[in-house]
Formats: structure tokens, sequence, C-alpha cells
């Protein structure tokens, strides 16, 4: 890593986007310290990149974790994973918005949120009205610049096996196959790590949200 350039802090390091950007971030010249913060260690953490574990539920008690030029949003979880909605919503929300909290206190002036395709705090799907209210929440802090990602179906190699996904993604790439939702189409989760970094370096808005196919577009 390059001795001079950004610093970057990164939640949701292990999941699929989380994982890529990690390892971008850790070859990327424009940024000499990154910072993962995790539940429980990484398996393969990239060199150069610091690796905390914390309890998330105590967030608060680690400031000075989230001294970085940016924030990297990443967390995620599954209803199946967690448990419950409830549970679910103490990582899909809960834990991001203190963690946007937290950087906006240390003094961070960008941070960056994947989001989802959909998302609305009117929504009557539990989990796309999570991701709405945060997006909402996160707005009201007021970073000086504020990207929110909002990809379609996410693909890659993931450790836990998600079916509804597998099954959502050959329904998807067929119907794209023969030029129909080519909008919806699936990204890979390096893709929309790309999109990430590129936005971490070049974003000029104050306040921008990035939906579905729009993020190709940005390698």
């Amino acid at each position: 890593m390059a001795e001079t350039g950004r610093s970057a802090v990164i939640i949701g390091a292990s999941g699929l986007v989380g994982s890529a950007l990690l390892t971008m971030l850790a070859q990327s010249e424009s940024f000499s310290k990154v910072t993962a913060i995790t539940r429980r260690a990484l398996d393969h953490c990239p060199e150069g990149v610091v690796n905390t574990v914390i309890n998330f539920e105590q967030l608060e008690d680690y400031p000075e974790l989230f001294k970085a030029d940016c924030l990297f949003s990443c967390l995620g979880t599954t209803r199946k994973q967690a448990g419950s909605i409830a549970a679910q919503r103490r990582v899909d929300f809960d834990y991001q918005l203190q963690a946007a909290k937290m950087a906006k206190s240390a003094g961070v002036e960008h941070m960056l949120l994947v989001s989802s395709s959909g998302a609305n705090a009117a929504s009557g799907s539990a989990y796309l009205k999570m991701k709405g209210e945060l997006e909402i929440e996160v707005r009201q802090l007021e970073f000086n610049r504020l990207a929110i990602l909002q990809p379609s179906l996410l693909r890659g190699s993931r450790k836990d096996k998600r079916m509804g996904e597998s099954i959502g993604d050959v329904f998807l790439s067929a119907l794209n196959g023969i030029g129909l939702l080519k909008r919806y189409r699936p990204i890979e989760g390096k893709e929309v790590a790309q999109a990430l970094i590129h936005l971490a370096l070049n974003q000029s808005s104050a306040d921008v949200v990035y939906r579905l196919d729009e993020l190709f577009n940005l390698q």
C-alpha cells in the first residue's frame, strides 16, 4: 500500500461486496490506511489492512476506529441467518446507523452505503422498509458527500448458499438474455466494489443515489 493517501473504514468486510472491496482497497495506491471493523476475525485479511474485531453492540465504545476520510458501509444479513426480522434489522439498520453516527462525529467527510434496489421506507416489505429508513437517517447526518448504491440481485461466490437468490439469478439472466428487464440484471459483487472505489475517488456531488444498471457505468 502507498505511504500517503486516503484512509478508509469498512464495515461488512466479510460479505460478498465487502470482501471484494477490501481486497481492492488494499491494492489501491490511493488508500494508505484501511481498517476493517468486524464481529469475527476475517479468514483472509489482505496485507496492510487492520482488522479490528469488536462487539457491535458496543460500537459507541470505539470512537477512535472511525477516524478516517471515508466510511464504506456494506453490512448486511438475511432473515434466515439472523433468525428473525428483528435480529436482521439490528444488523442491517441499527449497526449501520450507529456506525454512520460514529463516523460523522469522528470527522468522516464521505460515506458510501450499499443499500438495495427497491429500498423504500413506506414499503410493505420489512427488508426494503429498513433499507429505506436507513437511507433517510443517514441523509439526515449531512455528510459532506454521501453515495447510496442500490444494486439489483448480487452475483458471486458466497460462504452461505442462498437458494432464493440463485433462482432469481437464473430467472433474471434468462429475461435479460431476451432483452427484458435489462435494468434489473444481476451484478457481480466485485462490480459493486469497483463502483464504490470509483465514487470514493471521484464523487463530486454532495448526495447521490445510484440505482440498478447505473452501477455498471461506475467502473
